[in-house]
C-alpha cells in the first residue's frame, strides 16, 4: 500500500499559502506536515485548517521551526521570498526531500546557492507552476525559433498592486522561452523600463512592460511584430489555485526522482 506523501508549506498564513493547505488536505495522496510563518508572524500557534478556512481543526499549528518541519516531510512547497527561499534550499538539502520553488525574484548569486543545493535536494523551480503558463512557454520557443529576428518580441504583464518584483518570473520564464527559440542570451538581449528619449528599439531584443494594479492575479502577453503583421499569444490566470495545483503535481512527481535541478517543463513531460 503507498503511503501519502506529506507536504509542508511556507508562508502558511499568506493567499497561496492558505490555498496550498486546503489543496492537500483535500486530496488524497497527500497529508499535511506542516506549515511555516516566519519569526513574528501573527499567524504563528493559528490552526492550520481554521487557517485554511476549513469547518474543522487539524491539531496542527503554524511554526517558525523550519528545521522541524522540514525534517519530517518528503516536500515542501515555497512561495516566500526569495532570501527565505535559499534558506529553506539549505534545509531541504540537508534533509534531502523535494523543494518546489515558486518564489520569484532571485539574484544571479541566489541562483548559484540553489543550484548547489540542488546537488542534495530534488528541487524544482519555476517562474509559474500553471500548465496553460508552461504550454504557452513551449508555444513562444516555437514561434521564435520559426520567426527571425526582423520581428519584434515584446512581453506584457500585469499583476495585483502588491507584487514587488518586475518583470514578473512568469515574463522572464517566457523571454528566456523566446531568447532559447532563437539561441540568444536574454540577459544581453533584453529592453526594460523604457522612458524618455530611449532612441530606436534594438533589432532581436526581447522587450518587457510591467503593469500593476488591482487584485489582478496574472495577464501575459507575448506580442511578435514585424513591419505588417502581428501574432499575440497569451494566458489569463483567473484563480490562484492553478499554481497550486501545479506547484502540488510538482511535488509528487519529484518523489525519488534524487537530486537535481529541475523545472515545470520537466514535470509536464515539455522538455
Amino acid at each position: 500500500m503507498t503511503r501519502d506523501i506529506k507536504i509542508a508549506v511556507t508562508g502558511a498564513g499568506g493567499r497561496m499559502g492558505r490555498t496550498l493547505l486546503k489543496l492537500i488536505h483535500e486530496t488524497p495522496g497527500m497529508v499535511l506536515a506542516g506549515g511555516i510563518e516566519a519569526a513574528g508572524s501573527p499567524h504563528l500557534g493559528e490552526d492550520l485548517g481554521l487557517m485554511a478556512g476549513l469547518p474543522e481543526a487539524l491539531g496542527i499549528v503554524a511554526s517558525d521551526d523550519a528545521l522541524a518541519i522540514i525534517k519530517d516531510a518528503d516536500a515542501l512547497v515555497d512561495f516566500s521570498v526569495p532570501a527565505a527561499s535559499l534558506e529553506f534550499a539549505a534545509l531541504t538539502a540537508q534533509a534531502r526531500i523535494v523543494h518546489v520553488i515558486g518564489t520569484t525574484g532571485f539574484a544571479a548569486a541566489d541562483e548559484a546557492r540553489i543550484e548547489a543545493a540542488a546537488r542534495h535536494a530534488t528541487i524544482v523551480k519555476a517562474g509559474n507552476m500553471s500548465l496553460g503558463v508552461n504550454l504557452l512557454a513551449a508555444l513562444v520557443r516555437q514561434a521564435a525559433r520559426a520567426l527571425d529576428a526582423s520581428w519584434d518580441i515584446e512581453i506584457v504583464e500585469m499583476h495585483h498592486r502588491h507584487k514587488v518584483d518586475a518583470p514578473s518570473g512568469t515574463a522572464l520564464l517566457l523571454g528566456q522561452a523566446a531568447a532559447e527559440g532563437r539561441s540568444i542570451t536574454l540577459s544581453e538581449n533584453s529592453e526594460r523600463g523604457r522612458d524618455g528619449q530611449t532612441g530606436a528599439r534594438a533589432e532581436g531584443a526581447i522587450g518587457f512592460a510591467s503593469l500593476r494594479g488591482g487584485s489582478v492575479i496574472g495577464d501575459h502577453e507575448v506580442i511578435f511584430a514585424s513591419e505588417s503583421e502581428r501574432i499575440t499569444l497569451g494566458h489569463i490566470a483567473e484563480d490562484r489555485a492553478i499554481f497550486a495545483r501545479g506547484a502540488l503535481k510538482a511535488a509528487l512527481w519529484g518523489q525519488g526522482k534524487g537530486p537535481g535541478l529541475f523545472n515545470m517543463a520537466d514535470v509536464l513531460g515539455l522538455s
